[in-house]
């Protein structure tokens, strides 16, 4: 599974409740454009409008050799999921301070798959209690690794 695109800042701003692995409708140009690895998806978010949902946001460049048919850059983008997956996207996202948002655009089996989340918004304190945790956790795998190169 090669990753085309990530958003680094959902994991960093949202604690993530569930996520899902959905298709997405593209166009020529747009397939294009990812293969060559040009977009960026951390201003996207995605809503469920009668019973569909949709990525709005999410950017990905004009192909280069495309012509006077070359798709719009932050078009609106239709997610495939099954009704199940939808239904319980929107009672998840309905509760306030819920979000949905993209992880990443991914390959699987030649077609570009999206991995969306639900996640509830971080606070500035829960931000700061993550980069502690990971400052403790990189300073106990350096004790340890002291410890093994000393025997």
């Amino acid at each position: 599974m090669a990753d085309i695109l990530n958003n680094p800042k959902a994991r960093r701003d949202y604690h993530i409740l569930d996520t899902f692995e959905a298709g997405i409708v593209l166009h020529g140009t747009e397939v294009k454009a990812l293969r060559a690895g040009r977009g960026q998806i951390s201003d996207a978010f995605a809503r469920a409008e009668k019973g569909e949902v949709f990525l709005h946001n999410a950017h990905i460049d004009e192909y280069a050799q495309g012509n006077r048919e070359n798709h719009l850059p932050k078009a609106v983008r239709k997610l495939l999921l099954h009704k199940s997956e939808i239904r319980k996207l929107t009672d998840l996202a309905a509760v306030k301070g819920h979000a949905i948002f993209p992880l990443s655009f991914f390959w699987k089996n030649g077609k570009v798959k999206v991995v969306i989340a639900v996640g509830k918004g971080k606070v500035e304190y829960d931000k700061r209690d993550d980069i502690k945790q990971r400052e403790s956790d990189r300073e106990l795998k350096r004790a340890t690794m002291h410890r093994s190169k000393g025997k």
